[in-house]
């Protein structure tokens, strides 16, 4: 890792295209919050089991964890993505494929943070919907779809990564 090469990785349109979105999606779960809050019953669901159902209530306070961690997790990836150099990678980084490389991580880290804010962004929503009574769970397709999107996605960046190398 020390031996990572420091060098400035510029944006390409899809990088700021996928940046604008999570801006946006991460704006929209606080507004959604912020918006719904004082019409959420004093119960709201906290708690989901593997197959969508709720399996908790709590506090409709509660409600405000699920933007805070998002924010977190947004900040803490978009503050690592500017240190790819500090990343491990499975191939050697040389001079001739650390733009390469490195533009190749920052974009994986990058469209993992635009996943996250998505289903934070969707578990925000469904937890309003379901207390308000117009739905009765996430639904037993959204552990399995969430899980699957991320390996798919980590998987397609770590097979271009091994191909280009």
């Amino acid at each position: 890792m020390k031996d990572h090469p420091k060098v400035k990785i510029n944006l390409t349109t899809t990088d700021k295209i996928i940046e604008i979105i999570s801006w946006m999606v991460i704006i929209g779960i606080w507004v959604l919050t912020l918006m719904n809050y004082e019409k959420l019953p004093e119960q709201i669901p906290i708690h989901y089991n593997g197959t969508g159902e709720v399996d908790g209530f709590g506090d409709k306070s509660h409600i405000l964890i699920l933007p805070i961690v998002a924010t977190l997790l947004f900040t803490g990836l978009t503050v690592l993505n500017k240190y790819p150099r500090v990343f491990n990678y499975f191939v050697p980084i040389t001079q001739e494929n650390v733009f390469w490389q490195y533009s190749n991580a920052t974009r994986l880290i990058r469209s993992v943070k635009l996943l996250f804010v998505v289903v934070f962004g969707l578990i925000v929503f469904m937890t309003i919907q379901i207390a308000k009574g117009t739905a009765d769970g996430l639904g037993v397709w959204f552990l399995p779809l969430t899980i699957g999107l991320f390996f798919i996605l980590i998987m397609y960046y770590y097979l271009k990564s091994v191909r280009r190398h």
